[in-house]
């Protein structure tokens, strides 16, 4: 499987013991397997250019005669020969790495609200080829949204920087992209497999890419290409297509005037008339008028909307893109400019009405249209692909995509269809199947995330698109539904399991197979708050009913004194509910629970953690490490992590020293990404995570919108069965 050529990764920590220093073991160097751990080569340290320990079955050190200005070389000895040696690294001052950032410029949107720029979500990739990791971070607005909220937002950036702080080139998407966690997922990977990672995102007229040289200065500049068919249609880099409460209002109005046009009230799946959409008497003819129109949007602005919900304030609808091109463009990674645009597939078609936006009490044009996720996968069990979808509460599609180092090209789409709707403006579009006689039952099922793994050993790599499977090849492979119980809204109706805030995915127990965990919010008309199901068929395992919106849930190894991992979800204990801590296959073990935002694997006895400092009502605590038996391992003073509730760090992922997750946050100020690894000690040796196949691939999807933990494709926990351990055999690109 195509992997990338890592360089040892060497840091070192100056702590109060000494300088603590951590290396990589690379997949091809693996030779077997101990009792604690993967066995290969013997490393030689050095210190100040003289060697002054060989380790043996260890990827740590800690030097007690090291100082702060002292330089370290790692030199793996294979069959008695002492190969090339490490880059030399200095100790990190106070315990972590800062990477100094540029913060963009901010500016004013035009309702006249000013705003400026926060670090968001953070990924990594090897773009210049050397081994070494370059950082590529998002920068939202202050002022970005939620689809669900209302309002103008600044542009989202994307910046790409070295592991010192020079920033290699900043993509500014414009205009034309809506900020905020559910609208930009941007993927880093090295997609051609030429030892250089690209970048891949969504885009639009306006979004361009500026190149810096080693000095800071503009190299080189400019916008997307416009397809050809575009530039006829008369698209600029100049158009805005951000709405404002007027235009809505004539979008709205068009809309009505076109109705008796429209392919589902031709086919006569919708009402023949608005006014019996909206449940008032005729008193109109079709086509309408434009003053009749305008008549109708007003009924439906100031009087059904607000009937349905008081929450609806149409007339303050501003800030969305419901209109215009959208694009897929793949950037080189080291100069950010442009590799191949083409036209994003799907399309919006339509502002949300098709896709359910309209139907709810809660009339939210732009909603459920405008929800992406995106992920690689290895779908030949060799290449990656780039995975990017739209839609999960209804309509669902996932596209595969292929670039071959000139273009992009799709490798399938799985479409779930529209939900048939009897009247787009009052129904009950989630409960719904879609019209594609094949992948129809995917509506519906998607989370905030989507998970890549194989699930049935074929050495293919699959789409857990939150309840539902798709294989390799895009066919849908099951969409898990089960039985409502007693205390549902509809007992013994049979129905999907449904959207839910978070998913894992991996082997939770030493020989176990592969798992989904999962948390839904379909209330009383979801089967199961929480649920274990089994990824190669779908089946769940064990579950409870909560009858609520159970938010959020976690997995690992908290508790090393039970066999494999843990789970257990935000479901409280007890009453209408059975939340608590339960075993990977189904034991309760108790009903308290550490935190659900993100872990991390920092201890040396390889049991995980969770990392705490989220916003609480409108304070924002420091982030913090918690082992759920020993307390706080480290505190972050001075960062702050992101994403309000979420709690989310930028990124937690292998990217330096051994085996253990490096957290990444950004510094309150945001000045630096802030960059801790664990200094604790252990004896425990495995291959870099970056080299795990599945690890690997999560972690490029990390950033995307509900941000989850990644997990490798065999079980890591505190009683791993290291003979179990799977070694890829990368294949790494020419030098």
């Amino acid at each position: 499987m195509e992997l990338e050529r890592l360089d040892r990764g060497l840091v070192a920590v100056d702590t109060d013991e000494g300088v603590h220093l951590g290396w990589r073991l690379l997949a091809h160097e693996v030779t077997g397997h101990s009792d604690t751990g993967l066995t290969g080569p013997d490393f030689r340290v050095y210190r100040d250019g003289e060697p002054i320990t060989t380790i043996a079955h260890s990827t740590n050190l800690l030097d007690a005669e090291g100082a702060t200005d002292s330089e370290y070389r790692v030199a793996a000895v294979v069959r008695g020969r002492e190969q090339e040696a490490s880059a030399a690294v200095t100790p990190w001052d106070d315990g972590h790495l800062d990477i100094p950032l540029r913060r963009p410029e901010g500016g004013t949107t035009p309702a006249g609200e000013e705003y400026t720029h926060t670090a968001n979500d953070v990924s990594v990739g090897d773009v210049d080829g050397d081994g070494q990791y370059e950082f590529v971070v998002k920068w939202d607005p202050t002022n970005s949204k939620d689809v669900s909220q209302t309002g103008y937002t600044g542009n989202t950036l994307i910046d790409t920087y070295t592991l010192d702080g020079t920033l290699l080139n900043r993509i500014d998407l414009g205009v034309n992209i809506r900020s905020g966690a559910h609208y930009t997922q941007f993927l880093v990977y090295d997609f051609d497999g030429d030892g250089r990672a690209e970048l891949m995102f969504k885009t639009a007229p306006g979004t361009k890419s500026t190149t810096y040289g080693p000095d800071g200065e503009v190299v080189e500049e400019g916008h997307v290409t416009l397809p050809e068919e575009d530039v006829a249609a008369g698209v600029t880099h100049d158009d805005d297509h951000r709405m404002s409460a007027e235009d809505y209002y004539d979008h709205v109005v068009d809309l009505f005037l076109g109705w008796h046009e429209h392919p589902e009230v031709v086919a006569g799946n919708w009402p023949l008339t608005l006014e019996e959409a909206f449940g008032i008497d005729s008193r109109y003819d079709y086509p309408l008028s434009r003053i009749d129109a305008e008549a109708l949007a007003d009924h439906f602005m100031d009087v059904y909307a607000p009937g349905r919900s008081e929450n609806n304030r149409l007339r303050g609808f501003e800030g969305f893109v419901v209109d215009g091109p959208e694009y897929l463009t793949v950037f080189d990674g080291l100069t950010g400019q442009e590799l191949d645009t083409v036209p994003y597939n799907p399309g919006r078609g339509d502002d949300g009405l098709l896709w359910g936006d309209y139907a709810m009490s809660r009339i939210e044009p732009g909603n459920r249209v405008d929800r992406f996720l995106a992920g690689v996968a290895h779908l030949d069990g060799r290449a990656p692909s780039a995975i990017f979808a739209r839609g999960y509460y209804t309509r669902s599609v996932i596209v595969a995509h292929d670039f071959d180092g000139e273009r992009i090209r799709e490798r399938w789409v799985a479409d779930s269809g529209h939900v048939p709707m009897a009247n787009p403006f009052d129904a009950g579009p989630h409960e719904g199947v879609g019209v594609d006689p094949r992948t129809g039952t995917l509506a519906g099922q998607g989370f905030h995330s989507l998970s890549v793994a194989d699930v049935d050993g074929d050495h293919r790599q699959e789409i857990v698109y939150g309840a539902a499977t798709l294989n390799s090849d895009g066919t849908l492979r099951y969409s898990s539904h089960d039985t409502l119980p007693p205390a549902s809204g509809s007992p013994g109706e049979y129905v999907k399991l449904g959207h839910g805030d978070a998913m894992h995915t991996g082997r939770f127990t030493p020989d176990g197979e592969v798992r989904i965990w999962t948390v839904h919010e379909g209330a009383t008309m979801a089967p199961y708050g929480q649920a274990m199901r089994d990824a190669d068929t779908g089946e769940v395992l064990f579950g409870s009913y909560s009858g609520r919106d159970t938010g959020r849930g976690m997995v690992g190894d908290v508790d090393p004194g039970s066999p494999g991992y843990e789970v257990w979800s935000s479901m409280p204990p007890g009453g209408d509910g059975d939340g608590g801590l339960w075993s990977a296959d189904g034991r309760r073990l108790g009903e308290e629970v550490p935190g659900t935002n993100m872990s991390i694997r920092w201890a040396g006895d390889m049991t995980t953690q969770i990392i705490e400092g989220a916003e609480v009502d409108g304070e924002v605590e420091t982030p913090t490490i918690e082992d759920w038996n020993r307390g706080a391992l480290l505190n972050a003073e001075g960062t702050s992590t992101n994403n309000g509730t979420k709690g989310n760090p930028s990124l937690v992922a292998d990217v330096l020293g051994d085996w253990r997750e490096e957290l990444v946050l950004r510094t309150e100020d945001g000045s630096a990404l802030r960059v801790y690894t664990s200094t604790e000690e252990t004896e425990h040796m495995l291959h870099t995570l970056m080299h795990d196949p599945q690890y690997r691939v999560g972690i490029a999807s990390q950033q995307t919108t509900y941000n989850q933990p990644t997990y490798p494709e065999f079980y890591l926990g505190s009683d791993t069965d290291w003979s179990r351990v799977t070694v890829p055999r990368p294949l790494y690109p020419r030098p």
